[in-house]
């Protein structure tokens, strides 16, 4: 199989594309499994317009229809260009559900104010695992708030893995 980094950059550009028209944005792209067993995941969202009023009681986020669409259209484009050559695989398109991972600093930037949960490379205060309501974004830099009147930060090179933390 063609390298594994190439074939997801080249459905990341794929789904974009796809998605960018009907303001779908492409979360992530995994791809797993070999052979007759390969997966391919496309997480998608739906973000608000910037300076756009929601109205509460409209349905938030991605729906069944968005799914439907990327799925389709992405799925023929790749099937066309043989984007993922060899063996069958099987596409599934779902949102990043409510514990999302972030990666990228528009989703740090989009999700201030919410409570995340980080993995980080190298410790910070003796800790590499902290959970906190996520302050600030700004020149890279994270500041989370792991309690009242509390405040860490760090760059964004070190998360090694970052997700919203979902209270029930």
């Amino acid at each position: 199989m063609a390298d594994r980094e190439a074939v997801i950059d080249k459905v990341i550009e794929i789904a974009e594309r796809v998605g960018a028209g009907k303001g779908i944005e492409i979360v992530d792209v995994d791809l797993v499994g070999g052979g007759r067993n390969r997966v391919l995941r496309i997480f998608i969202d739906r973000p608000p317009v910037p300076g756009q009023v929601v109205d509460p009681a409209a349905p938030q986020g991605v729906t069944l229809d968005d799914c439907e669409f990327i799925s389709h259209q992405v799925g023929t484009i790749l099937d066309v260009e043989d984007v993922i050559p060899g063996a069958s695989y099987r596409l599934e398109v779902s949102s990043p559900g409510v514990e999302r991972k972030l990666s990228k600093p528009r989703e740090f930037e989009r999700f201030i104010g919410q409570k995340v949960k980080v993995v980080l490379r190298q410790p910070v205060e003796n800790q590499r695992h902290l959970t906190g309501t996520l302050k600030s974004f700004a020149a890279g830099v994270i500041t989370l708030e792991p309690g009242p009147g509390k405040s860490v930060q760090f760059p964004l090179e070190q998360v090694e893995k970052a997700n919203l933390k979902f209270e029930w």
